[in-house]
């Protein structure tokens, strides 16, 4: 076989491993698209329900000791957004976020002291995932040479709650971020797009009002 035979079979070889490639991600991409339009469809009209429901949220702490209020989840509002990919116009996201507020009456103000090195860093990433707006003090000791005696976290009793939805295409699965649906936490699972349902996006719902789930 000449060299430029040799080349030429190479150049076979190629175009039909990217054949291969560009038809399993057409196939990929086509499932995932199908999944997102059934999630955000889910959560416009889930949105919609939830923010006449104003269903109980999470039992809420920052330091693990001093409760919040029983709080509730209002103002639901979904979201999508789309991208250019491979020439294609595809869900870049779909996403729903809403607030969580007391159950009567309106946001407090509350605060939380914390004197460990631990304890500290627990609060302020709940805060910082919250997010909730606040106000950190340090307190010292003037007796000990202005020593750091404690840390004191004001704040308003609220914050928000969020479900996104992010597809990939290549792969043909949608990663689910949750944030604060049981309590200050950050939930990630991927689902294939294939596994995207009805019953599926419901496990989701019912994680979201407290319900028992096998969603996440």
């Amino acid at each position: 076989m000449s060299f430029l035979n040799q080349l030429k079979s190479q150049a076979q070889e190629l175009q039909s491993k990217r054949s291969d490639e560009d038809r399993q991600f057409e196939e990929h991409a086509a499932r995932t698209e199908q999944a997102c339009r059934q999630i955000a469809s889910y959560f416009d009209d889930l949105a919609r329900q939830l923010s006449v429901i104003q269903p109980p949220g999470p039992a809420l702490t920052l330091d693990g000791k001093a409760k919040w209020p029983p709080m509730k989840l209002v103002d639901f509002r979904s979201d999508a957004r789309r991208k250019r990919l491979r020439d294609q116009e595809v869900f870049d996201y779909i996403g729903m976020g809403w607030r969580i507020v007391p159950r009567t009456g309106e946001p407090v103000p509350a605060a939380v002291a914390v004197n460990f090195p631990i304890e500290m860093k627990r609060v302020e990433e709940r805060l910082m995932m919250g997010p909730v707006k606040h106000d950190r003090r340090e307190i010292r000791d003037p007796e000990k040479k202005n020593a750091l005696r404690e840390v004191r976290y004001e704040f308003l009793t609220q914050t928000r709650g969020s479900v996104s939805a992010t597809p990939d295409h290549e792969r043909g699965h949608v990663h689910f971020r949750l944030l604060n649906t049981a309590g200050f936490e950050v939930v990630q699972t991927i689902w294939p797009a294939t596994r995207i349902n009805q019953e599926l996006l419901d496990e989701l719902a019912k994680r979201l009002v407290g319900q028992p789930s096998t969603f996440a």
